[in-house]
């Protein structure tokens, strides 16, 4: 018997347009199961089944393997994990799109090349095979944007202090009129984007990244149009810059993930100009603990980072570290909390860790789900422990 609200698998497969074989493979494979089976055996979908269809055929469509997309998908259609989903599918749809562009470009100077020369342009067919071997990192890209994209929606939702993270960054970078700035590991520029109408208007703001995808979305997002940015692909541990070319150089959450950390300072020294300013972030070991003791207190096998970063590079040490390279090394603390209301931002959060938690969170979701609620009922406060070294030789 049909129960209402309910689809069956051949409405469901022809409201998709997909076969039925497909549903049933999906089914086997643990990526889309049925929200109820009859004492018959027949299946039934919902509404919330067909939203995670679309989800799983578009991640096809871009060329995700099904066991990439298991790891992706989360069996929940809040509205924040769905809007959070769509905006990171949708800059990989335009990835894709940009990619494509190039690799039209590429056949068609490589053909070109073919008919004038009578020859094959070995260095241009080597281009054509690294750009349609670009899918191969936009599953990193998307674990990436989406764990940023997580980690800032949590703050800008619940963050106690009005002012917020990165205007509040960018109010310590004091900039003026014909300075020349360097952000190293820029992201996807939301320093940038969230104080865009306050940036003077003749400055030079240089946004490196180590990740090729990151600058794409910093460029898009900021504008291609604006020409006070530029975009250069490169490890701040070794920077193609000249000496003494930067006033400011910021970088946000970047050196506890140097592998060397006294080199990327050595660079910061070398391509800062006499009384310039180096400003970084760090965080303390009690930032975010709440969040630990949350997910421990589920499963205590549970841990959301391996690596203590800020035992590299934190409030605590980090003054010790730059005072090395800096005569002049200052803390300052960003006063904040959150009080979290809501699971779903939250388990977002969680899920964005590089940790083992989706080992234990993954197959026990909504058993996991319903422990956040419970905790998040009367509100959740979470520790910040925050701020940024500000550095300068003197």
């Amino acid at each position: 018997m049909k129960k209402a609200g309910y689809y069956s698998s051949g409405v469901f497969s022809r409201m998709a347009n997909v076969t039925l074989r497909t549903i049933r493979y999906y089914d086997k494979q643990d990526i889309l199961k049925p929200s109820f089976v009859s004492e018959g055996g027949a299946r039934f979908y919902t509404d919330k089944d067909f939203a995670r269809l679309q989800q799983i055929l578009l991640l096809k469509f871009l060329g995700f393997s099904l066991e990439d997309i298991r790891e992706m998908l989360i069996d929940d259609t809040d509205y924040h994990f769905m809007l959070n989903s769509l905006n990171i599918q949708l800059k990989l749809v335009q990835d894709r799109i940009e990619q494509m562009q190039l690799v039209e470009k590429a056949i068609q100077d490589t053909s070109k090349a073919i008919r004038k020369e009578h020859t094959i342009d070995w260095n241009q067919m080597l281009k054509l095979i690294h750009l349609t071997g670009m899918e191969k990192s936009l599953k990193n890209q998307y674990q990436n944007a989406s764990n940023i994209s997580a980690r800032i929606h949590l703050h800008h939702l619940y963050s106690q202090n009005q002012q917020g993270w990165f205007p509040w960054i960018y109010e310590q970078l004091k900039l003026c009129p014909g300075m020349r700035i360097l952000e190293i590991g820029c992201g996807d520029g939301t320093l940038w984007l969230e104080n865009i109408d306050k940036i003077p208007k003749k400055t030079e703001i240089t946004l490196s990244d180590v990740s090729e995808g990151m600058l794409r979305d910093a460029r898009r997002a900021i504008g291609a149009a604006d020409d006070r940015f530029f975009y250069q692909v490169f490890d701040c541990q070794d920077m193609p810059c000249e000496d003494d070319s930067f006033d400011v150089i910021v970088a946000n959450h970047v050196l506890f993930y140097c592998e060397d950390i006294p080199k990327a300072c050595k660079e910061v020294l070398r391509v800062l100009k006499p009384g310039g300013r180096f400003l970084c972030s760090a965080y303390g070991r009690s930032h975010m603990k709440e969040v630990s003791e949350l997910v421990q207190g589920f499963d205590e096998r549970i841990v959301l980072s391996a690596d203590k970063l800020y035992d590299r590079f934190g409030m605590e040490n980090g003054r010790e570290i730059l005072s090395q390279f800096f005569s002049v090394c200052e803390w300052m603390r960003y006063e904040d909390c959150l009080v979290v209301p809501k699971p779903e931002p939250l388990i977002s959060y969680v899920l964005s860790c590089h940790g083992n938690q989706g080992q234990y969170i993954t197959e026990r979701y909504k058993e996991f789900r319903t422990y956040v609620k419970r905790k998040t009922d009367r509100g959740f406060h979470i520790t910040k422990e925050a701020g940024l070294f500000i550095c300068k030789i003197v």
